[in-house]
């Protein structure tokens, strides 16, 4: 007979790829304090509290979708301070880094663009559109237990936005009173300190996490030229999480972040310029006199020393955060249960871009009302309505000008979603999923007409997991997404070039049909996971510009598609030694490159391995890009340009990206029962592209300076040493 629990084990139990699989295997080997609920048996989890003991008897539910799980362990190996760099060469994903001098960063899923991804934090939207370029690089690592990536249109039942897929951080439950401390420093001014800290009352109906990291890194200058490929960044983030059981049937959740960001890119801080020595950011910003040099570098060639002043290649931006998040469960009756939530954010970015100021504040608040209803021993129903609505204001030195048009918006979404997860057989789960949402999105300039999107879209979507024995699983996922293109960071952040404000050319939704198939094989010491997916995308958002050169956002009239496929395997050699290899192809049509600022990867092989010896935990981690044809991507730049400001047609910069390794290393030692100290190093083979002897500086066709000639990576060989304490 069907039971309740079977919903429970198969979001819990067969959503996992082997990637992850292998890695929380270890950690279970590892530690009986911090066991995965992803392979541990359900009947083990301990029911301390109104969710954990629904989310045992399966009347919790979203998806059982294929969704890969970073754990808080993989993200210790990889020494990985933020976000980005917990998941980046995970199946799937690709952070691209898009401009040397800012250090952008968009989070690929499945091939699709950075803004097609969104982010939610413990299962809420708590980022605001314009959260997702630089910000990401301060969403910490401490206090996560684990990352969950889910892959397709509309992998969320309340983020239908979310075309490529949905990143979904999982912040630590308080299970007993303790603290870690986490400190490493390392080359270039890496340094971090991570702080946890967990409570729980005596009756174990109140739960706290507190959690506070601070990281930074100085600017890399490779070739030495005054410039630098990647900037510096000061991180601050403080975040409390309280849980509470205000009786047997209701328990409340209450989270709070302040994030507060700092990048600093361009000339090297400390060296002698045109208008004097750069000593600090507010030094060169303040320096800033709107009169342009007359050369920017020695011999008009990007690769040779700057000569200008140092404001003319700053970019500097500020982000602060704050973000409120409230969820109340409520059980109604053993069948039936309520969850109302609510999350808030207040997103603002004060930027300085080669002499362009830009002023933004973004507010987002999204409330949801969710019922989950356990109809019979077949169907569990999840049905409800939420809202989301944003307002961006904006403000920047090109105000001034009388065509100026502003990039500030209004967002609503109002929506409607059922989901009927239905135990047709033993081995057949079906989860069907339909949304209704009304869009409403309105660039307010006084010179703009009218609402640019006023639409109602309907989204269907349909999970199917078979099992065709105990070791191999099928899953099948195919559904439509949507979004609403707004934001003129979404190509090479088109700020920089709108001294004469904006031009809006938008009218539709993005939408998007997707389909995926996984197999899985799970056995007692190999895991194997191989999947296919295809995504098509009508209405693209792309950047572009009007003859008068003021940046336009506009799209695509012909659809673009994106195919992937992967393999991941995992194999405990020992029961010390665990191995992992990943292979990947992605595969864009003509349309989707046309939409790229940069070249994605196509190809990539990834090989990890962790081993435990005598008190020593040694993880290695070596990924294979593939080489790629820039032009395809629209690449065109020069190194030079004559006296008159004409490119020089013989330094033509080279269109063919070649294939390359990079290899990091951690090697951890535990000292005693609660203290690890850890060394390592990230890019051992010191491998960039400008030790190859390509700078990503260059000038356009007509002459221009632009910062984002990039197709491979700009940090070199780092090393670090650090401890890590639990109390």
């Amino acid at each position: 007979m069907f039971k309740k629990t079977s919903i429970a084990l198969a979001v819990l139990l067969a959503t996992q790829s082997s990637y992850a699989i292998a890695h929380t295997k270890k950690e279970i080997k590892q530690s009986t304090n911090e066991q995965s609920a992803a392979v541990q048996p359900i009947e083990k989890i301990e029911v301390r509290g109104v969710r954990q003991r629904l989310e045992k008897s399966g009347v919790l539910s979203d998806s059982i979708m294929k969704t890969e799980v970073i754990s808080s362990e993989l993200m210790d190996n990889k020494n990985a301070v933020n976000l980005t760099e917990a998941i980046n060469n995970t199946p799937g994903v690709r952070v691209s880094n898009e401009c040397s001098m800012c250090g952008v960063k968009r989070i690929m899923l499945n091939g699709l663009r950075g803004e097609q991804t969104t982010i939610l934090v413990d299962g809420l939207p708590v980022h605001a559109m314009i959260a997702g370029y630089y910000a990401v690089d301060a969403i910490p690592t401490t206090g996560l237990d684990r990352i969950e990536v889910a892959r397709g249109a509309g992998a969320s039942l309340i983020a239908p936005e979310s075309i490529g897929g949905t990143i979904n951080i999982i912040t630590k439950t308080a299970q007993e009173n303790g603290a870690t401390v986490d400190v490493s420093v390392g080359e270039n001014g890496n340094k971090k300190i991570g702080l946890l800290g967990t409570g729980v009352s005596d009756d174990g109906a109140t739960r706290v996490t507190l959690i506070g990291q601070f990281d930074s890194r100085d600017q890399v200058d490779e070739d030495n030229n005054l410039v630098n490929e990647a900037p510096s960044q000061d991180n601050r983030t403080l975040t409390m999480r309280l849980s509470h059981d205000l009786t047997d049937k209701d328990n409340i959740i209450v989270r709070y972040s302040n994030v507060d960001s700092e990048i600093f890119g361009g000339p090297m801080l400390g060296k002698e310029y045109a208008d004097g020595t750069a000593t600090s950011a507010g030094g060169v910003l303040a320096s800033y006199d709107g009169v342009d040099s007359d050369t920017l570098f020695a011999g008009n060639d990007v690769r040779n020393d700057f000569v200008g002043k140092a404001w003319e290649t700053t970019e500097w931006i500020h982000t602060q955060r704050d973000e409120l998040s409230l969820s109340w469960l409520r059980e109604l009756n053993d069948d039936l249960n309520m969850t109302l939530s609510a999350s808030y954010s207040d997103h603002t970015q004060d930027s300085f871009y080669e002499g362009f100021k830009y002023y933004a504040e973004d507010t987002m608040l999204y409330l949801d009302a969710r019922f989950n209803y356990y109809l019979n021993d077949s169907h569990l129903l999840t049905f409800g309505v939420d809202n989301r609505s944003e307002e961006m204001r904006s403000r920047s030195s090109g105000e001034g000008h009388q065509d100026y048009v502003s990039d500030s918006f209004d967002y609503d979404m109002l929506g409607f979603y059922l989901q009927d997860t239905w135990q047709a057989t033993d081995e057949l789960e079906i989860a069907m999923a339909l949304r209704y949402d009304h869009v409403k999105a309105d660039f307010i300039d006084p010179k703009k007409d009218g609402v640019e999107i006023d639409k109602s879209i309907l989204a269907p979507r349909v999970d199917i997991r078979y099992n065709h024995s105990d070791q191999w699983t099928s899953r099948l996922s195919a559904g439509r997404g949507y979004r609403a293109p707004l934001s003129f960071f979404e190509t090479d952040h088109g700020v920089l070039d709108a001294e004469l404000g904006f031009e809006i050319d938008i009218e539709e939704l993005e939408r998007s049909n997707s389909a995926t198939y996984a197999l899985s094989y799970s056995g007692d010491a190999l895991t194997m996971t191989t999947s296919l997916a295809w995504t098509e995308v009508e209405n693209l958002a792309m950047l572009s510009e009007t003859d008068s050169g003021v940046p336009l956002l506009t799209q695509l009239d012909e659809k673009a598609s994106v195919t992937t496929a992967d393999i991941a395997l995992g194999y405990d050699v020992t029961d010390d030694l665990t191995v992992n290899f990943t292979a990947e192809g992605f595969f864009y049509d003509d349309a989707f490159k046309s939409s790229y600022s940069l070249a994605p990867v196509e190809e990539r092989l990834t090989f990890n391995a962790d081993y435990l010896i005598h008190g020593w935990d040694i993880f290695a981690n070596l990924v294979w890009i593939g080489s790629r044809d820039l032009s395809e991507y629209g690449y065109e730049g020069y190194n030079q340009v004559d006296s008159s400001g004409a490119v020089i047609q013989s330094s033509k910069k080279s269109t063919d990206a070649p294939s390359y390794w990079t290899l990091d290393l951690k090697v951890t030692k535990a000292v005693t029962d609660n203290i690890d100290f850890y060394a390592g190093v990230n890019n051992l083979f010191d491998y960039t592209q400008v030790n190859e002897g390509e700078t990503p500086l260059f000038f356009d066709a007509s002459g221009g300076y632009d910062v984002a000639y990039i197709w491979g990576p700009l940090r070199g060989r780092e090393v670090y040493a650090g401890f890590k304490a639990t109390f």
